[in-house]
């Protein structure tokens, strides 16, 4: 008996890796395969669905993540946002394209989707309406302030009859531990430098202080006077009309948006399903009509062109020591990849888009060191997207130009460290510490227990030399006086119309300014071709790695919510790497809503 379970066990490990084996196989045999290249039908209509998050860069998936797609249960990965305008502005002169849908609502998530990525997108679509003279069909059950502000402007943005609109204004809320920490015995030992930087302010208060509100209310009120000019132009109404309309009703109805002017039309979903037949050269009864998504649409677009390269350079998320997990930007990684162009003689450009709420100011000082070197062999441009704060402009401040939108985030120039002392904690369930020393400050950066005085004197002093430090390469880099940067930095994050007037940003525009400035200042401007990091390993690549945790679908019910907004603080905290304890980082979070 012993023989027949054993020689079972073998036949059934045998089979296992038989068909595990297979598996990856057949995988191997159709990615070898290789996917055509997509045909676009005559008259299709382009669609852009809105139900992703607008990021700079492509994101890598997990093995897992990509087992779920090819199930069907995955999330689509999306295109990064200079992508999807490539394709729209190419849309708009194809003939094969007779117009355009858009649908769905923004998944804005970490760093994308902001303020700023949306009005380069919004002028995307703009200059598709405006240079095609093809129709632009919005439709949505319900428009959150995203969705109108990209689509107010198209000429048809219809409702559903049962629909609602959100035109309630910007808020910006911020959760405090400061009560709770003390609660469980946990103190924040804090060292900073700049009036306005507040990024430490919710692990040791229980309210914003008054600086801190003071600069996001000027914040939200710039963001908020943008979107209120452009969603009033574009309906043919004054700011002031918004402004009541978000002041008295706040959510619309689809009658109250039709009869506001916020819409054009109230209809229901087959009703929009005729129209997009009609101009697809179809008819209301036919089954279908020629159509194409748009990230199926930028695969069947031409490969670049031109014999010089421009290359585009991504620094998107919080700046962290070390080469960083995806989603982050390491220090070493993104500093070996400028080094890599600035020493290749192809490459005539370096665009980087710095999208950072910044981190660590090691690593922000390793990164604008080979910008630094990068420059002095060819031109340098930043274009800054929805945040380019604190380690994000100290990797920006070099630049030969930078541009950046009205509605970044930018500046926060101002350092702080902060390092937790948990003896309360500790000590309540018996655990205690003991030590031996050489010095009077050699277990300063222990948790065990409160700082001496003389210990929280050095670290402030730390603090206080590289904000020194910060001040000078932004006095260096922008050609400002010193005592100037000193006025305008003390942590403070201003709006990039803002910036501009304070001449810490050169010129307001997008991602397609700076790389026509690079362009020209390379004098390559009518033969380049522009080159960012490749897209996603191949899934067979993936398949090999490690398995992952699959990811949570995309939802807005409210526990989600506060469950999401609780994990990124969490994960903010792994950002927190520098060896010497000191950030470069913005001073809040500013999630809108």
């Amino acid at each position: 008996m012993k023989e027949f379970f054993r020689s079972l066990l073998a036949s059934l490990v045998a089979l296992g890796l038989f068909v595990f084996g297979g598996f990856v196989l057949l995988v191997i045999l159709i990615s070898s395969m290789g996917p055509t290249k997509p045909v676009v039908p005559a008259k299709a209509v382009l669609i852009l669905d809105l139900n992703t998050n607008f990021t700079d860069s492509y994101r890598e998936s997990s093995p897992a993540e990509l087992l779920q797609k090819a199930a069907g249960t995955g999330e689509v990965e999306g295109i990064p946002l200079h992508v999807v305008i490539q394709a729209i502005d190419r849309a708009a002169h194809d003939a094969s394209i007779s117009g355009l849908y858009i649908t769905g609502v923004v998944r804005p998530e970490g760093v994308g989707s902001g303020p700023a990525a949306l009005k380069e997108l919004r002028e995307a679509i703009l200059r598709f309406a405006k240079e095609s003279g093809k129709p632009v069909i919005a439709y949505n059950q319900y428009w959150s302030k995203r969705e109108l502000y990209l689509c107010a402007g198209t000429g048809r943005v219809y409702i559903n009859p049962a629909g609602l609109m959100d035109v309630t204004g910007y808020a910006s809320e911020t959760t405090f531990y400061g009560k709770a920490f003390k609660k469980f015995g946990i103190e924040m030992q804090i060292t900073r430098a700049g009036k306005y930087k507040s990024a430490v302010e919710p692990y040791f208060l229980d309210k914003m202080s008054d600086a801190n509100r003071e600069e996001v209310q000027a914040l939200l009120d710039d963001l908020w006077g943008e979107w209120k000019r452009a969603v009033a132009g574009d309906r043919k109404l004054t700011p002031e009309a918004v402004q009541a309309l978000s002041d008295d009703l706040g959510v619309l109805s689809s009658p109250e948006a039709l009869k506001a002017g916020m819409v054009d039309k109230v209809a229901s979903g087959d009703q929009v399903l005729d129209e997009l037949k009609l101009l697809a050269g179809r008819k209301a009864t036919d089954l279908d009509y020629p159509q194409m998504d748009l990230e199926t649409y930028v695969k069947a677009g031409p490969e670049p062109t031109g014999s010089n390269r421009i290359a585009l350079v991504f620094a998107e998320g919080s700046i962290v020591d070390g080469s960083g997990p995806a989603g982050t930007v390491g220090g070493d990684s993104l500093s070996r990849e400028l080094r890599r162009l600035r020493l290749d003689k192809k490459v005539k450009a370096i665009v980087l888009r710095v999208n950072s709420p910044g981190g660590s100011a090691l690593a922000s000082e390793l990164i604008q060191r080979e910008l630094v070197l990068a420059r002095k062999e060819k031109p340098v441009v930043v274009s800054m997207g929805h945040l380019a704060a604190s380690g994000g402009y100290w990797i920006a401040a070099y630049a030969d130009r930078i541009f950046a939108e009205p509605t970044t985030l930018t500046g926060s120039i101002g350092v702080f460290g902060m390092i937790p002392n948990i003896k309360g904690l500790a000590n309540e369930y018996g655990v205690t510490w003991d030590s031996v020393q050489t010095s009077r400050l050699a277990n300063s950066m222990t948790i065990s227990r409160p700082k001496t005085d003389a210990e929280m004197a050095r670290a402030q002093a730390t603090t206080d030399w590289i904000y020194d430090m910060f001040l000078t390469k932004v006095a260096e880099g922008r050609k400002l006086p010193r005592a100037k940067v000193e006025e305008i930095a003390q942590g403070r994050v201003w709006s990039g119309a803002a910036a501009q007037k304070l001449g810490l940003v050169d010129e307001l525009g997008g991602l397609q300014d700076a790389v026509a400035y690079a362009a020209r200042m390379a004098k390559v401007e009518n033969d380049y071709r522009l080159e960012g990091p490749s897209e996603p390993k191949t899934p067979v690549e993936k398949l090999l790695e490690a398995l992952g945790g699959g990811r949570k679908n995309y939802t807005r019910g409210r526990a989600d919510a506060v469950k999401s907004r609780f994990l990124h603080v969490l994960g903010e905290l792994d950002a927190f790497n520098d060896p010497s304890g000191v950030y470069a980082r913005m001073p809040f979070d500013l999630n809108l809503r």
